[in-house]
């Protein structure tokens, strides 16, 4: 699909007009110059004086097809020039989504959001005191979200806020989260850092050496500073995938670096490959005081395993949950994928009913998404999956199953080349809600990423302006540089924290 646009030159309008028209098609591309044989044309006129408006029309090549929208806003005489382009980038949006929605006859729930985290536009209209109603109505005027993913929006909401009262207010402490990058093998959805540890322990000493210099160095700044920490969390790669011995010696670190780790509300540890778990590493957890960890089943489905790289068994799953419950662990997460390659609902029904029978605390139902750099998307001929309207039946056999079995949304967020435009949900049974993913999703504090890949937040306690520092993803490059990249995190925060 060739989508030619008229009437806009700037530049900066590609990628969000690229990103819509993604909603839609298949590969299409978008131009703002004249092409030979586009499919469609689309004309804007905007105007920016009094009101920010512009209006849109659709032509369909070689019909009489045409489609007309408008949509115009009160004008915001912003001084900064980034704010009036998502001002005028909003009013074209709005009618560009409304024309392709009536050529297609497709409604996107989500309206035009593209974004990670739609939750936080409704948190904002709270937290400047907006009606319910008002803030509702916004959403549907402002981004054409529907009825349906608003409601969901003001669960999530007020779970959050039920779960963690004074999410408003906790700029002046922090979390944390610890990357280990290493899994058994690479999953062919995933772009996460995760390097196949097999053979490679020389790289993993040198590894957990720059770790345990991170967790030292912003531990003695925490303790100096006197700041608390929220919240800790073991992401990967998988962090289960070292040895018991490493695992207890990582452990002890953060409970004699970090300040009152024992009035820390929450530490996770994510376990998320079965075929990483043993009675040994599960004792150390236990003596840590450690109990929430994730087990993450993706699917039940055997040949899917095998299909995305995962060696472990489904029976595997099963014994490691056990196992885990039966020493001590009283808070399981398990993550689902609808949309893997091969499946359809019959297999997510299977999975559900699996999963029935476990009863995890907590289960975080993803929708399958194409990250530009996973296996899966370089070879998306070998992984063929399920079409929209089966993937939006997968989503809601999920949402009845976890409202029949007294699960209740608390967390949501997007990503880009998602399956259907829908979205991952996770979802809790009462008191069991994870407060880091709460805390991640609604960027309401900094989050220092400590480790190979780890991904630091730093968030302005006045102004909210977020400031994105990563750590190498390779461990190689890590190991070479970890001094240096801990030092520039320190930096950063003695500015945030001056005052």
């Amino acid at each position: 699909m060739n989508i030619q646009c008229n009437g806009i030159n700037d530049s900066r309008f590609i990628k969000p007009l690229q990103n819509i028209a993604n909603l839609f098609f298949e590969h299409p591309t978008v131009s703002l110059t004249r092409v030979e044989e586009p499919d469609i044309e689309i004309t804007f006129s905007i105007e920016t004086e009094t009101v920010a408006q512009a209006s849109a029309h659709l032509q369909v090549k070689h019909t009489n097809q045409s489609f007309y929208a408008t949509f115009q806003k009160e004008w915001l005489a912003f001084n900064n020039e980034k704010e009036q382009f998502k001002q005028v980038k909003l009013v074209v949006s709005h009618v560009y989504l409304s024309v392709l929605q009536d050529y297609t006859g497709m409604r996107q729930k989500w309206g035009f959001l593209t974004g990670v985290r739609p939750t936080k536009l409704l948190h904002n209209q709270m937290k400047m005191g907006t009606p319910l109603e008002e803030a509702h109505q916004y959403l549907r005027d402002n981004y054409l979200i529907t009825d349906e993913k608003i409601e969901l929006m003001q669960r999530i909401v007020d779970r959050q806020l039920s779960v963690v009262p004074d999410l408003y207010n906790l700029q002046d402490e922090v979390s944390i989260y610890i990357g280990i990058p290493f899994c058994p093998t690479k999953c062919a959805y995933c772009t996460f850092p995760a390097y196949a540890i097999l053979g490679k322990q020389g790289r993993v000493d040198n590894f957990l050496a720059g770790l345990h210099y991170e967790i030292q160095e912003i531990g003695k700044w925490l303790k100096q500073k006197g700041i608390k920490i929220t919240t800790i969390y073991y992401g990967g790669g998988t962090p289960t995938a070292i040895t018991a011995e490493e695992m207890d010696a990582l452990y002890e670190e953060m409970y004699q670096s970090f300040p009152d780790v024992a009035n820390v509300r929450e530490v996770t540890v994510e376990a998320g490959r079965p075929d990483t778990i043993t009675p040994e590493k599960l004792e150390v957890l236990k003596k840590w005081n450690i109990d929430r960890i994730s087990i993450n089943p993706q699917s039940y489905t055997q040949e899917t395993l095998k299909a995305i790289g995962r060696h472990h068994t489904v029976e595997e799953t099963i014994e490691k949950f056990h196992l885990a419950r039966n020493m001590g662990m009283k808070n399981i997460n398990m993550d689902l994928i609808i949309g893997l390659p091969g499946e359809g609902v019959p297999e997510f029904q299977h999975t559900l009913d699996e999963t029935e029978k476990l009863m995890p605390e907590s289960l975080t139902v993803h929708t399958l998404s194409f990250k530009r750099a996973s296996e899966m998307t370089k070879n998306k001929e070998k992984y063929k999956v399920a079409d929209r309207e089966e993937v939006e039946n997968m989503m809601e056999l999920a949402e009845t199953w976890t409202k029949e079995n007294g699960y209740t949304p608390y967390y949501l967020y997007r990503m880009k080349n998602i399956l259907g435009n829908l979205e991952n949900v996770g979802y809790a049974l009462e008191g069991q809600d994870s407060i880091y993913n709460i805390i991640i999703m609604e960027e309401v504090q900094t989050i220092i990423g400590i480790g190979c890949g780890a991904a630091s937040k730093f968030i302005d306690r006045r102004t909210g302006k977020i400031t994105q520092f990563a750590n190498p993803k390779e461990p190689l490059a890590y190991n070479m540089s970890f001094k240096e990249y801990t030092d520039k995190k320190i930096d950063i925060l003695e500015e945030l924290f001056s005052n």
